[in-house]
């Protein structure tokens, strides 16, 4: 692997559980593949959602399958502002306490009384990447990001699995800031 990896900006997007697909989208119905994530096994879905706050509400926001276990909405800082909610910065999956939003669907509405969260930025490696780059699974790290406008990133957590693709991900403000656009490449700096 080279030293420099991926960097992707992962907008605003929200996982569903196969209970909820179903009513948001009737019943019996399953997730469109549209296409792949650079993640294995990860997709983007032709089905969207409007997720409502108590200001606003973010339209036609992607849904990534597969259908997980529990729901999740991963949005901005700046969209959670814009929707007048106030979301942890988490990573994935860890939505205990996090913001209430409600999901609205061609055939029915939810209110998630958990689940939004802004998505701690993260480095997705495999076990030979880790190794060879000197890093572990949980370890905190910096990015420095090869753009127009070159930042570091510090407070990167490195997520580390045989299931994983190496890539950087970040959202929308911290690309923004970055002024990351096309493909971007990153490298891992060891605290």
């Amino acid at each position: 692997m080279a030293e420099k990896i991926i960097a992707e900006t992962s907008a605003r997007h929200v996982h569903l559980t196969d209970e909820h697909i179903e009513v948001l989208f009737g019943k019996g119905h399953k997730l469109t593949h549209k296409k792949d994530l650079s993640q294995p096994g990860q997709f983007a879905c032709e089905e969207r959602v409007t997720v409502e706050g108590p200001k606003s509400s973010l339209k036609n926001v992607s849904i990534l399958g597969p259908a997980r276990a529990a729901d999740q909405v991963e949005i901005s800082l700046t969209d959670a502002r814009s929707i007048g909610v106030t979301v942890p910065v988490r990573e994935s999956g860890d939505i205990a306490g996090s913001a209430s939003v409600k999901l609205i669907g061609p055939e029915g509405e939810i209110v998630l009384n958990e689940g939004a969260i802004a998505a701690k930025r993260h480095v997705h490696l495999t076990p030979e990447a880790a190794k060879e780059l000197g890093v572990s699974d949980k370890e905190i790290v910096m990015v420095k990001l090869d753009t127009a406008r070159p930042l570091i990133f510090d407070d990167v957590v490195c997520r580390v699995s045989e299931k994983f693709s190496p890539a950087f991900h970040m959202d929308t403000d911290e690309s923004n800031a970055a002024g990351a656009s096309g493909t971007v490449y990153c490298e891992i700096i060891k605290k």
